[in-house]
């Protein structure tokens, strides 16, 4: 097992990973900023190394200074959480190259993963469904690329290679639209990512995003921890993730579990991974795969029992995985709501001093986050302060106890998303279950 790990991150995950370091007797060097001083894992670590100002550029995105603080500390690796540099394959790259091990993926699969046409051309070599589309990049031949249109059919989108969490991507309706839909997200992909390559996909109307949890260790071995639902989402951004998925049989998980287990194989992963896929009349379309732990890993260990972070520990340490596909049984149900510094109505980010904090309890209720009474959120980074899991023999028990711990959590000083949580929790439609990903957004009138 290692020795000493960097973590390179802040908030709940930073907390999340040291917890699991604790347990495999890992000693372990918080990095942080000016700004985050009192970070719990910061308080609760074996040492603390400063590696700049609060700005993210000058700390948690400061590749120098973070390999600097593995060489004075003395670690071995270098656990990236999720966010911040997580999935830039350059940062593996040099964590690599200084001597170190980067918990996680290696820098040609993260680059490979990165691209999303070099992504969905290595899932359809190895059989993984994906969405009808133009098999490559577009170029700047107009008629070919409305060609490509009438084939795939209208509406279509046109996505960043180098995209994600929502941005590059524009629905185009009409084929009078299509060459300048191509020419504005190829001009906003340049500025943003760097990189002005497109590429077209068939638009589905109302889909759920279902995902799927891997992992493999590189030595030959791979297993799928079943499927995750993400689709209550707003802005492309997930607000309320569950395990399993609604209306997901075991024969429906039983193929697509298979089908990205395989191609775990023939990628050589190594470390966790989610393939996220759209979901639309009983079919699955490769969208893109996370090359990192995600948000919503909580739902997935509350319903198989495998703990996520402790197996990426133990893959970069060179150890084989510790169980076999036909050890993972689901059981249960598990809701995660997503607990954000921001106003419920206006979405608008809400840094400040929490002046009376309370942690909601009770059987299968876990709270995953580092706030606590007199805690500063700080202006700089991402919203979210927590995140809150329940899990039930049942979705309606998971859901009720979700009811319940929201009701009990009590957050002073700042303003939080919690009602917006509850508003979902009693919506009939969630409810139900199955909600497509735009569901959220009509239900806010967004």
């Amino acid at each position: 097992m290692l020795d000493k790990i960097v973590i390179a991150n802040r908030g709940e995950i930073a907390l999340r990973i040291l917890r699991a370091c604790k347990e495999l007797g890992i000693k372990t060097v918080a990095v942080h900023s000016t700004a985050d001083r009192d970070l719990k894992h910061v308080l609760l670590a074996d040492e603390t190394i400063c590696i700049g100002s609060a700005r993210s550029i000058d700390s948690y995105l400061n590749i120098p200074r973070l390999i600097s603080a593995a060489e004075v500390s003395g670690a071995e690796a270098i656990h990236p959480g999720y966010g911040f540099l997580s999935e830039n394959a350059d940062f593996a790259e040099q964590v690599e190259q200084s001597g170190f091990t980067f918990i996680g993926p290696r820098a040609e699969t993260i680059r490979m993963m990165g691209d999303k046409v070099s992504a969905i051309n290595a899932m359809k070599r190895s059989g993984v469904p994906c969405v009808p589309g133009s098999d490559g990049p577009l170029d700047g031949d107009a008629e070919k690329n409305k060609a490509h249109g009438r084939r795939i059919g209208y509406p279509v989108i046109i996505k960043a290679s180098g995209g994600g969490g929502g941005r590059g991507m524009r629905v185009v309706r009409r084929e009078e639209d299509l060459i300048e839909a191509i020419d504005m997200t190829r001009a906003e992909a340049k500025a943003a990512f760097d990189n002005d390559i497109v590429y077209m996909e068939k638009y589905l109307e109302n889909p759920r995003h279902v995902e799927i949890q891997v992992l493999a260790d590189g030595q030959g071995h791979a297993v799928h921890l079943g499927e995750r639902d993400c689709s209550m989402q707003r802005r492309h951004q997930k607000v309320v993730e569950e395990a399993p998925a609604p209306g997901i049989t075991e024969e429906m998980r039983k193929f697509i579990g298979e089908r990205c287990t395989q191609a775990c194989l023939e990628i050589d992963y190594r470390g966790a991974g989610t393939f996220e896929f759209l979901y639309e009349n009983g079919e699955f379309f490769f969208i893109e795969m996370n090359t990192r732990v995600q948000v919503e890993h909580p739902v997935t260990e509350m319903v198989t029992g495998v703990d996520i972070i402790k197996e990426q520990l133990r893959i970069a340490a060179g150890l084989p995985l510790s169980f076999t596909q036909d050890d993972i049984k689901i059981r249960g149900h598990a809701v995660e709501c997503r607990i954000n510094a921001e106003d419920p109505e206006r979405f608008l980010p809400s840094p400040g001093k929490i002046e009376m904090f309370h942690a909601p309890g009770g059987m299968g209720v876990r709270w995953e986050s580092h706030i606590y009474s007199g805690y500063t959120v700080p202006p700089y980074y991402d919203s979210m302060i927590g995140k809150l899991i329940t899990y039930g023999e049942t979705r309606d028990v998971a859901i009720v106890r979700m009811r319940n711990a929201l009701n009990e959590m009590i957050v002073e000083g700042i303003k939080t998303n919690i009602s917006l949580q509850q508003s979902i929790m009693l919506d009939e439609h969630f409810q139900h279950g199955g909600t497509n990903i735009h569901y959220l957004e009509k239900k806010l009138g967004l």
